[in-house]
């Protein structure tokens, strides 16, 4: 789909990709850009709607979903990533937090403007993923998992969603240079690449988009003997 002209909803518009996605669905002619934040004074971008919207909240999603009837594109990309494994003595907590933010956001958001995509025909939806998706490390080893659910949620939709003609993109990358990478020592995409290459893809109708050369080396990776998967991803 193309961006000219479209209504795109981003959530966690206030800040760090999500901000840059903003900046680049205006330059790129959207003809109105809604950027979601828990707290809308915090989204300060000249030209963009501010919406009140926590993604793990039901009834704010289901709010905006019925207030922003003209979206036609919609870019699930608000999310948290703490540090840890499967053995830390938070990790169930912290397992819990990640999906109901990572997973169960991009559900509820899927889910309910799935509908008004449809009635605006078809449109398209953009998950933000990350090579972890595919790999994991104790460092991230529930974050990983979040990742992961995603991927396969995002693949689920667009079967889906196929018959009403919405686009489902997939967005894998690594780090990414913003705040919440900054305790990490390791190279970095700059996140208006990453939002570039990922319009690049949705304007050439493309189901997945692997944004900087880590990705997609892990990518074909994935079918080694063994594969980049069973290697630890900090090894």
């Amino acid at each position: 789909m193309k961006l000219d002209n479209a209504v795109v909803l981003i959530t966690g518009a206030n800040r760090g990709l999500g901000l840059a996605f903003a900046k680049e669905a205006l330059a790129r002619g959207a003809r109105k850009v809604y950027a979601g934040a828990r707290d809308p004074a915090s989204v300060t971008l000249p030209g963009v709607i501010p919406v009140k919207l926590d993604v793990t909240n039901p009834a704010d999603v289901a709010r905006v979903a019925a207030e922003l009837g003209d979206v036609t594109l919609l870019v699930n990309n608000a999310g948290i990533a703490n540090t840890g494994g499967f053995l830390a003595p938070n990790s169930v907590e912290s397992a819990r937090a990640h999906m109901e933010t990572n997973f169960f956001g991009p559900l509820l958001l899927s889910q309910a403007f799935a509908g008004v995509l449809a009635a605006n025909g078809g449109g398209g939806i953009v998950n933000v993923l990350s090579v972890v998706s595919w790999i994991n490390s104790p460092v991230l080893g529930v974050y990983s998992a979040s990742k992961s659910a995603a991927w396969g949620l995002t693949n689920g939709l667009r079967h889906e969603l196929r018959r009403q003609k919405t686009q489902v993109l997939g967005l894998h990358v690594g780090f990414i240079d913003t705040d919440m990478t900054s305790g990490f020592d390791a190279p970095k995409t700059p996140p208006g690449v990453v939002v570039a290459r990922t319009f690049d893809a949705l304007e050439a109708g493309a189901d997945e988009v692997l944004a900087d050369e880590f990705t997609q080396q892990v990518k074909q990776g994935l079918s080694a003997e063994p594969g980049v998967y069973l290697v630890p991803a900090d090894a």
